[in-house]
């Protein structure tokens, strides 16, 4: 495939007030992109768009609420109206996160997760698609998570949002295959060192720290600058993707129990928080960083070993049924070998 250049074209990304959406917006612009960058804090993304001047970028600020539909359709017209009439990508990275059991999280906060993580990409596609189909070119990119393969425990309304974003990406590519420049791209990857702990709203009443291996928010840029170049379907960042996928595609049950066990392990030992709602119904100036200030393993840690646990367990699962289905095999050989006995009378 035929690598797209990036110096000059128009990129949009939201939530790129911090961590993976502000690391991709100063990617994307060291690739002479014009990018301009949405979220809810207006300060901080003029602090954005001044970091990418300084090296020498073009970058426009849209303060911008992502489940408001009217205010993407404005971020899409903006954008293309200040540069060059186009939208060449848009990286769908605004996302939210709420832990705590179901009924402790205040249903507000439940729909807010939603609205950012699911409707947050729905109304960003429907906002960029009208402009990739008048180009018939264009990449949509959208910033998913192991959360969508492997469901989590006391993290509801997280992962019906994640495994919601697959279910919307698979089928709006399914209905774009005609479109032969058009490109929707998700991007799935374990846990990332951003401020995004210190934004989730927490009711579990005990620190949340993300696990080992954790990985630099610039990996997940440099994987979204590079999907925007030569796009495929889904791009996967960090083994423990593939082991939480595989554990609960070959074990389901054994897979969600076992999440919830290390959850719970964690929490009978975690250091005691205040309950709080995050950024998750009003932004706050605090972390606008790439990177975050939560320290590794904790709840991460538990979920990480809990992962290992049950993909260990499906390998042994897909070894025990490979050798089943050897067995079945030199059976049928061997029936297939004796001769049948006539049966008719003599």
């Amino acid at each position: 495939m035929h690598k797209r250049q990036l110096k000059g074209s128009t990129v949009v990304v939201t939530g790129a007030s911090s961590g993976i959406g502000k690391a991709t917006a100063l990617a994307f612009a060291a690739e002479g992109a014009n990018v301009v960058v949405a979220a809810r804090r207006a300060r901080a993304l003029d602090h954005v768009v001044q970091e990418i001047e300084k090296k020498g970028g073009c970058a426009l600020a849209v303060p911008t609420d992502v489940t408001d539909p009217a205010a993407v359709e404005r971020l899409a017209q903006t954008a293309a109206d200040h540069f060059n009439g186009r939208i060449d990508v848009w990286f769908n990275n605004a996302g939210v996160g709420a832990v705590g059991s179901f009924t402790d999280v205040p249903l507000a906060v439940h729909e807010e997760v939603i609205r950012i993580n699911l409707l947050g990409c729905l109304h960003g596609a429907y906002a960029a698609v009208p402009y990739f189909k008048r180009q018939n070119s264009g990449v949509l990119i959208n910033m998913n998570s192991a959360g969508a393969w492997l469901p989590t425990a006391y993290a509801v309304a997280y992962s019906a949002s994640k495994f919601g974003l697959r279910g919307f990406s698979e089928a709006l590519r399914a209905e774009l295959r005609d479109f032969d420049g058009i490109h929707v791209c998700d991007v799935f990857a374990s846990f990332v060192n951003t401020p995004g702990f210190e934004h989730a709203a927490n009711y579990t009443g005990h620190m949340l720290k993300p696990a080992s291996p954790v990985l630099s928010p610039w990996k997940i840029a440099r994987a979204v600058v590079h999907l925007a170049q030569e796009p495929k379907d889904r791009r996967i960042v960090g083994w423990p993707v593939n082991l939480a996928r595989l554990g609960y595609a070959l074990t389901p049950a054994f897979s969600t129990f076992l999440m919830k066990w290390g959850l719970d392990h964690y929490f009978k030992k975690a250091q005691s928080v205040p309950r709080s709602e995050g950024h998750i119904l009003r932004s706050s100036p605090q972390g606008q960083s790439v990177f975050g200030k939560t320290h590794r393993t904790g709840a991460g840690g538990a979920l990480l070993a809990a992962a290992v646990l049950f993909g260990l367990s499906s390998l042994a699962h897909m070894i025990q049924r490979s050798a089943r289905l050897k067995e079945t095999r030199g059976a049928l050989r061997l029936a297939a070998s004796v001769p049948l006995q006539d049966s008719a009378a003599g």
